[in-house]
């Protein structure tokens, strides 16, 4: 990366995990403090409120980055920002469960994240886009351990409506790094490794292998909220106060993050992706019967969420991998717009059904919600044919008609070691799938040097 991609990519990877920062900040505590609040009691309202934002998220996050391409990106992030501010101070100042509802479905329509990937496209050269989307992926990994870390100890000299007034200045503070660190791109522009486009969601939404890792995402997060919703109370009965919950979270986090790098090297280096991607589920399962079985012994509740958080982490960073190994080069980007609004859907309904459950049938129900969507899981998993051992790779073009551009398309797909090939005249882009071993590179780089 040269600096200007350098500054841009760090920029907008914190601008990310600011945002992200303030919706997963309230997770480890919120249960208990809306309990408290008037309608509370009542734990669909709270799960309600918990998920709310996943809802408007997954709603309004294609849409926004189809207006970022018309209205510009910068505009469209400044928008989403000062929407999401809206509704921290707006759950910040709630005095009811209604109202903290409303608040978080505000923050939720705040939706930046197709308009930031598209930034980073528009700020980026295609040999170095991979790069500035692994900053931001990492980032938001980061984000959510700390926020497990931070939100107990923020609790103990401020309260949740404190948090949710940090949330909104956290976004204030987004706004600040568009402004002054961010660069104006020189051309804003579709991208289709990057963005949706709404011809291509047919093609996407009847391609079983990816609607199973769909499937995927929208069961991860689904059982993620629910498990924040039951967790919290758990760890108070073990008489361990809120603010002490750090203490389970910040060991577990950092055991969790070392624990899932040898899964990932083997599932990448080795070709052993649906294997790991397996063996991610089963255990995430076993974690669920430890947390119902063990949930009277804080060594027990801790041993369960490192095999939980292990098994967590080690989907998050496979699941996109797999979209980008599986989806059809001229339809990734919106095989990946699916995917994250479907993984907040997830989020809605795994909170909202927690509530229903913990309202009507108790807190082991949660539990057994959590095990029977990932038995479903496992089943459809199973089914999925291993993706091939390919990588992406990206090459700028110079200026080509559509006939050129279709010819540089053919000549590279009979390059040893090309799987697939999208050359887009109007994008000056060439979009390879090769194998992440032994292809071609020089050959590949001699036709492309001749189309640049």
């Amino acid at each position: 990366m040269n600096p200007f991609e350098r500054r841009a990519s760090f920029g907008l990877a914190g601008i990310y995990g600011l945002r992200m920062l303030g919706l997963f900040i309230i997770l480890p505590i919120f249960a208990l403090y809306a309990e408290k609040l008037p309608g509370g009691e009542n734990h669909m309202l709270m799960g309600l409120a918990l998920g709310a934002y996943g809802l408007t998220q997954a709603i309004l996050q294609i849409p926004a980055g189809w207006m970022s391409d018309r209205y510009g990106r910068k505009p469209i992030i400044y928008g989403g920002l000062v929407v999401f501010a809206i509704g921290s101070f707006v759950a910040a100042n709630a005095h009811d469960i209604y109202w903290v509802i409303i608040g978080r479905a505000i923050q939720g329509a705040g939706a930046i994240n197709a308009a930031v990937m598209a930034l980073t496209a528009d700020l980026t050269r295609e040999e170095v886009r991979t790069k500035a989307m692994a900053m931001i992926g990492m980032t938001i990994g980061i984000t959510f351990s700390l926020s497990l870390i931070l939100s107990p100890m923020l609790s103990s000299f401020m309260d949740v409506p404190g948090i949710f007034a940090l949330t909104g200045v956290l976004a204030i503070a987004a706004m600040l790094l568009v402004r002054f660190v961010i660069p104006n791109p020189a051309i804003t522009r579709f991208h289709t490794d990057t963005q949706a486009s709404g011809s291509k969601f047919a093609e996407v939404l009847r391609n079983k292998d990816l609607l199973r890792l769909d499937f995927g995402i929208f069961s991860l997060h689904a059982i993620l909220m629910s498990v924040f919703m039951q967790v919290p109370f758990v760890l108070k009965a073990n008489g361990l106060d809120v603010a002490q919950h750090w203490q389970i979270y910040l060991p577990v986090m950092l055991v969790a993050f070392v624990l899932m790098v040898p899964p990932i090297i083997i599932a990448e280096k080795k070709a052993k992706m649906k294997q790991v991607f397996m063996l991610a589920v089963f255990l995430a399962l076993c974690a669920q019967v430890m947390l119902m079985l063990g949930q009277h012994s804080l060594w027990a509740i801790a041993a369960a969420l490192l095999v939980f958080f292990t098994a967590f982490n080690v989907l998050e960073a496979t699941l996109p991998s797999l979209i980008s190994k599986i989806a059809p080069l001229a339809s990734k980007g919106t095989a990946m717009g699916v995917y994250s609004s479907v993984q907040f859907l997830g989020a809605f309904f795994g909170a909202v059904m927690g509530g229903i459950l913990m309202q009507n049938y108790g807190g082991d129900s949660v539990f057994i919600f959590s095990l029977i969507l990932l038995a479903l899981w496992l089943l459809v998993a199973s089914t999925m044919r291993p993706p091939a051992a390919v990588s992406t790779k990206l090459y700028p073009l110079g200026e080509l008609n559509a006939v050129e551009g279709q010819l540089l398309q053919q000549q590279l797909a009979q390059v040893q070691g090309v799987h697939e090939v999208l050359v887009v005249a109007a994008e000056r882009m060439a979009c390879l799938k090769v194998d992440m071993q032994g292809f071609d590179k020089d050959a590949v780089e001699q036709l492309v040097n001749k189309g640049a």
